[in-house]
């Protein structure tokens, strides 16, 4: 358990979608002196049958490989029938060519399972859960633009942009955002309309200028050498990355029914590995290879760009990632059965020990 003030506990008491408020306070951020991540602990998420261990928590058996396969099945069937070709059908296929390029379908299956995590269905949150697919894969389209970070490869494959052109590409993402909402919203079936409104606002805060536009646009103003601290830093992960990832949950625990305590603590946990992702995500790109990574790695030097290795160095980002793990399982401790418990824990190791 993470000592004192951290980094993730202060900003999540003093973040706006904890409280209404869109303002952010600057955070206390201290990097505590524990111990480096072992190589047993980096190797806890296996593709093979693993024991997922949580404070608090007995041990308990869990095939990742297989939830995380099924799953995936299950949201790629559902976002190949959620879209077909039709007129006109350039702007119809360049939506598909992105949404059906692959991808560990991470945050749908974390809809899901925060869903199933309160008694709810799988059936129940699968809309919302392709639509959190869809509004992701629209911000990768935007993102690897020319006027973007001008990214040539995507998931191994030519970016769209690359592939239908500059402006298709623009319009595939803009389509997909809209038809995400339309989707969740006349397609969710088995929990209260007042339920699925709900999910609908929370879905449209983090994408907008509370969350992943927010984040965007303060990543292009600090790129390019500016002097930037761990604040900004933060701020900028908080809702570029992390905030699609906290509505990937909180959607799902909404929908499934759960309490306003089982939401709330589901959103910090959500919180705490959303950041853990991008500060993963920075570690890989200075330590893995284009090819390893299905992207072009190293771009964020290139370009200059401000990354947790940058101001903190390898290790203490490695150290980092290990805190925001830690606090992201403290949020889980209330929740039974462990049975259900399992997904979310192991998907937060999966999030903080992958490789690509």
């Amino acid at each position: 358990m993470i000592s004192s003030m951290t980094l993730v506990h202060s900003r999540l008491q003093s973040c706006s979608m904890l409280n209404g408020s869109s303002s952010f306070m600057k955070p206390n951020f201290k990097i505590h002196q524990r111990s480096r991540i072992s190589a047993a602990a980096a190797a806890v998420v296996k593709e093979e049958e693993q024991h997922i261990i949580v404070d608090g928590f007995q041990k308990s058996s869990f095939n990742f490989k297989a939830y995380m396969a099924e799953k995936a099945d299950s949201v790629n069937s559902a976002l190949d029938e959620s879209i077909s070709v039709k007129n006109p059908p350039t702007i119809h296929e360049a939506m598909r060519y992105s949404l059906l390029a692959g991808g560990k379908r991470v945050r749908p299956i974390l809809c899901i399972a925060a869903c199933e995590l309160v008694g709810g269905h799988e059936s129940t949150a699968m809309r919302a859960a392709c639509a959190v697919e869809m509004i992701h894969t629209m911000s990768l389209i935007h993102d690897d633009l020319p006027c973007m970070d001008n990214d040539d490869f995507r998931r191994g494959k030519p970016t769209n942009h690359n592939v239908y052109g500059e402006d298709a590409a623009v319009l595939a993402g803009d389509s997909l955002l809209a038809f995400a909402f339309e989707y969740v919203s006349s397609s969710t079936a088995g929990t209260l309309p007042a339920r699925v409104l709900a999910a609908i606002g929370e879905l449209a805060k983090s994408i907008g200028t509370e969350g992943l536009v927010a984040g965007q646009v303060v990543d292009i103003a600090s790129t390019g050498g500016k002097d930037i601290g761990l604040d900004q830093l933060e701020f900028i992960h908080l809702h570029k990355t992390a905030a699609l990832l906290e509505a990937s949950v909180v959607l799902g625990a909404i929908l499934g029914g759960g309490s306003e305590t089982q939401v709330e603590k589901l959103r910090k946990f959500a919180r705490c590995i959303g950041l853990l992702f991008q500060v993963v995500d920075d570690i890989l790109d200075v330590t893995k290879s284009s090819e390893e990574l299905g992207k072009t790695a190293g771009k964020d030097l290139v370009v200059d760009k401000i990354t947790y290795p940058k101001l903190l160095g390898l290790d203490k980002s490695r150290m980092f990632a290990e805190e925001l793990l830690a606090e992201a399982k403290q949020q889980l401790e209330e929740f039974k059965p462990q049975t259900a418990v399992a997904p979310l824990v192991a998907l937060a190791e999966y999030i903080a020990y992958r490789q690509n």
